[in-house]
């Protein structure tokens, strides 16, 4: 027999308040009001948290800033070094992937979760809902505000810039930005010889080898 769950983990429109999922947001909720009411000073106690209890982290090595929003946890998938500022909101009624180094901004949002687009289907208490997934590649940085919407793929080594609104996927290797979303332009050689020459510009100004003038 198929559950609710299957139908919306599958992409299929499901029954929101079905028992059983109910009870696992339910059960996503408190962890995650657990994790945002951890103290500052107990930040191992909510990495642990995080990491063995809310998502499904591998790597054992998420780092996500209080407050985050999420709807169920384990859904979501991430790989090495992810880390998300603080505000964030995760609605991960489909599975929400995540590929290595991957960086946040606050107030992000990665919605899966939609609804009828004809407002008698929506509006009836049966509460049918769709989930489409989202799939982010590895080396990217979402910048603020950023909306990720449902179905949306963005590639690998990908910059979204801050208050962006992402309808369609984004290919690999690229900076985009906008209201929709378009792609602004490659990220080329010249981008890692120039973030290159600035690293060693650091390097000596810490070491003293060059004059640091403000």
């Amino acid at each position: 027999m198929t559950s609710e769950k299957d139908l919306m983990l599958a992409g299929q429109p499901y029954i929101a308040k079905d028992e059983q999922l109910s009870k696992e947001r339910d059960t996503g909720h408190q962890l995650v009001y657990e994790f945002n009411q951890t103290p500052p000073r107990d930040q191992a106690k909510a990495e642990k948290l995080l990491n063995e209890k809310i998502i499904d982290a591998p790597s054992m090595d998420a780092y996500i800033d209080l407050p985050v929003h999420i709807d169920y946890g384990p859904n979501i998938h991430v790989g090495k070094r992810f880390y998300a500022n603080f505000n964030c909101t995760f609605l991960d009624s489909a599975p929400i992937t995540i590929g290595d180094n991957v960086m946040l901004a606050p107030n992000v949002s990665l919605y899966t979760a939609g609804h009828p687009l004809d407002s008698a289907i929506r509006n009836d208490p049966m509460d049918l809902e769709t989930a489409e997934p989202i799939t982010i590649g590895n080396n990217v940085w979402l910048g603020g505000s950023v909306v990720i919407c449902p179905g949306v793929t963005i590639g690998d080594n990908v910059i979204v810039g801050a208050g962006a609104v992402v309808t369609k996927d984004i290919p690999d290797n690229v900076i985009a930005v906008g209201n929709p979303t378009r792609v602004l332009r490659q990220l080329t050689a010249k981008d890692h010889q120039y973030w290159e020459e600035q690293r060693k510009l650091h390097d000596q100004r810490i070491a003293g080898t060059i004059e640091f003038k403000k």
